[in-house]
């Protein structure tokens, strides 16, 4: 399945349109993208209007065993599991007085601008260089950084500039995520860097006091915003100005926190002072709507960087669609969440030799939690699957002909 790249140059113009939530049409996903999946004309419309809304992508210069209840029946196996450690929770906190400016502060050491130099060829076949900038966020002392893929898209140099106006230039591009708009950049032969507190995008909660702090307009570095969480689990699908480069981005956090131009591949952040959201989008017609990337689903591949230097994506291997109440009542699903294991085509939802196959997935499984954690309410199947690294045992919660089983999957890197 091939990735679609945003190529994004200097003040281009980068629009997106978000799917409404309960909208009739899911998207069947390897784990992020592939072919789409209508439900029959027949299903109930929902109430909402489904309004198309055109966003701009912020271009620049610019993922134990099971207990039995009743009749459930559970597939076990002797391999080991892979659970992450939770620890403490900010997603609670609110903003007292001068907490704000505080965490602000203590935030702004952890927050780069990121300029790029990228070489294009105009309509005269005259070659030219152009300059973009936007945000990254310092994610281990060592130097590994954290931004959108857009961000560094087509560069032939990157800098990054710390709040204190250090500057670096030897900056190596290590890690992409093919599956999301997430990039990792290595700086160089430092160790004493300061990395940002990253939270648990997995229980964000509606009405959740943010605060958003980016290089706006890339000109005015480490600028704050503060909002609240608007909406959860928003579909995103944006274009470039041609519109031949289209990517669709699934489960991100929706905020009124002001995102400005250049603030792409910044920090959105908790009132806790904890990273929870990755700023990606913003609305070009509507007021106050801006859109962030889950956290959770970049810590598999930066804990790969963290132990090895290189990373990429665990995965699974299925084609999914994200089920909604408009879905289940469609096709008849005992469930209103989850991942449904689905394909439109004449080909199998499960991906040949991959670690579902291996797992003995089959079509029309229900995904409906990872190690306990569960789809739809806490994240996407893929984002879920994010947060781990390949090798990682995964037990999964599936429902397959009414009955509720545990299957355990060993994680693999993604291949397209």
């Amino acid at each position: 399945m091939d990735e679609k790249e945003k190529n994004l140059n200097t003040d281009a113009a980068v629009t997106a349109k978000t799917e409404a939530a309960g909208a009739e049409t899911a998207t069947a996903v390897d784990n992020r993208g592939g072919s789409a999946m209508q439900a029959p004309s027949n299903a109930p419309k929902t109430g909402s209007n489904n309004a198309a809304i055109v966003i701009s992508v912020l271009a620049l210069v610019l993922g134990g065993c099971g207990l039995g209840f009743g009749l459930m029946a559970y597939q076990k196996t002797s391999t080991p599991l892979t659970f992450l450690n939770s620890g403490v929770d900010g997603n609670s906190a609110n903003f007292v007085e001068g907490s704000i400016a505080e965490i602000a502060d203590k935030v702004s050491a952890s927050v780069v601008s990121i300029v790029t130099s990228t070489r294009t060829t105009n309509y005269f076949g005259q070659d030219y260089e152009s300059a973009a900038a936007g945000t990254g966020i310092i994610v281990t002392k060592d130097g590994y950084v954290l931004t959108n893929k857009h961000v560094i898209n087509g560069a032939t140099s990157i800098t990054v500039v710390l709040d204190d106006g250090t500057t670096y230039e030897d900056v190596e591009l290590v890690a992409v995520d093919p599956l999301n708009d997430v990039a990792f950049l290595k700086i160089k032969d430092v160790d004493n860097l300061t990395p940002a507190t990253l939270g648990d995008s997995k229980t964000i909660n509606v009405g959740q006091q943010v605060m958003a702090i980016g290089n706006a307009l890339g000109q005015y570095q480490n600028t704050v915003t503060v909002g609240v969480v608007s909406g959860l689990g928003r579909s995103v699908t944006a274009s470039d100005e041609s519109g031949y480069n289209v990517e669709t981005l699934t489960d991100m956090i929706q905020t009124d926190a002001a995102i400005n131009s250049g603030n792409s591949g910044g920090p959105l952040v908790n009132a806790a002072g904890e990273v929870i959201g990755i700023n990606t989008a913003t609305s070009s017609t509507a007021e106050n709507m801006g859109f962030a990337i889950p956290i959770s689903s970049v810590k598999g591949m930066l804990k790969q960087l963290e132990e090895t230097g290189s990373a990429k994506r665990a995965y699974i291997g299925v084609y999914t669609a994200e089920i909604t109440p408009e879905i289940a009542k469609a096709y008849n699903l005992p469930v209103n969440a989850g991942a449904y294991l689905y394909s439109s085509s004449s080909y199998s939802a499960i991906a040949k030799d991959s670690p579902a196959a291996k797992a003995g997935l089959k079509d029309k499984d229900i995904i409906t939690a990872v190690n306990g954690v569960k789809v739809g309410t806490a994240g996407t199947l893929a984002d879920l699957i994010g947060e781990y690294k390949p090798g990682d045992t995964v037990q999964l919660t599936v429902i397959r002909e009414g009955n509720e089983i545990a299957i355990n999957v060993t994680l693999e890197g993604y291949k397209k």
